[in-house]
């Protein structure tokens, strides 16, 4: 329907203006209403477009974040899951290396302690004679193999003049010693616990170490290096026995020549020595 204006504007020049003039003008404007309206649809068509890619937009927005985020927490649980495996692959690591470390040792150890033994048995068989004369006995004192002679086969009482039968004893040891190649001993000195006061010997201290000394000399006129052997005095102070009876201050009463150990051969030896560098 036409508007109020355009009748009126038709009424004042309906007069003058031709009727197909009106028609056209009529026309006109019905198609500029009509391209009007098209024009406000396809704008808000372009409008409703615009408004469902912005929301499309944000969405995938949305979705990329979360997507990324979970990416990253799996990311994150993945190094944590590595960082735990290689720190269990690296105390493994460590384990396995001290376990290796310590067997090595343990070999290292019983080569060692069955060195040892089998010097202790090539000593026993060396001595074998001298032992089954009843001359003297090897032990073990403290890891150290020890000849063990009593001093009343050796010396007088309170003397320290070596007899005949203690001189031959002595040879027979020194032979041995001397066929031990390049092992080092010593000679140690011991009484039982009575004291002595002389003039030469003002105590048990100056009698053991006289004989100790004694015997290191016939030892080297027998053979005995004398770079391989030295002295000392213990006096009464390391008895094997009760002073209290005959027999056993008999016992305390001894000449002990020590096989001294081969420190190098010892477990820790290279540690020790580390230590003194």
């Amino acid at each position: 329907m036409l508007s109020v204006r355009w009748c009126l504007l038709l009424l004042c020049v309906g007069c003058v203006v031709p009727k197909a003039r009106v028609v056209e003008m009529q026309d006109r404007h019905v198609k500029e209403a009509a391209a009007l309206q098209i024009a406000n649809q396809a704008a808000a068509a372009r409008a409703d477009a615009s408004d469902k890619l912005a929301t499309s937009s944000m969405q995938r927005e949305r979705e990329t974040a979360a997507a990324l985020q979970s990416s990253q927490a799996s990311v994150d649980s993945l190094t944590r899951e590595t960082a735990a495996l290689l720190k269990d692959r690296t105390r493994l690591r460590a384990s396995v290396s001290d376990m290796e470390q310590a067997l090595r040792e343990l070999a290292r150890r019983k080569e060692a302690s069955e060195a040892r033994m089998a010097s202790y048995r090539d000593l026993l068989e060396r001595f074998s004679a001298l032992i089954d004369a009843g001359r003297l006995s090897v032990k073990i004192v403290d890891g150290r193999m020890v000849v063990e002679l009593a001093t009343d086969v050796l010396f007088g009482s309170g003397s320290a003049k070596l007899s005949e039968q203690g001189g031959e004893a002595l040879d027979d040891v020194a032979q041995v010693l001397a066929s031990l190649g390049e092992r080092t001993f010593q000679v140690e000195g011991h009484t039982d616990n009575v004291p002595i006061a002389t003039e030469r010997y003002p105590s048990n201290w100056e009698l053991a170490s006289d004989r100790a000394l004694v015997v290191v000399r016939r030892l080297i006129d027998g053979g005995v290096t004398p770079e391989r052997i030295s002295a000392s005095s213990h006096a009464e102070h390391q008895p094997v026995s009760d002073n209290g009876t005959a027999d056993g201050r008999a016992r305390n009463r001894r000449i002990e020549i020590v096989v001294v150990p081969d420190l190098s051969l010892l477990p820790g030896h290279e540690e020790l020595k580390a230590l003194g560098t």
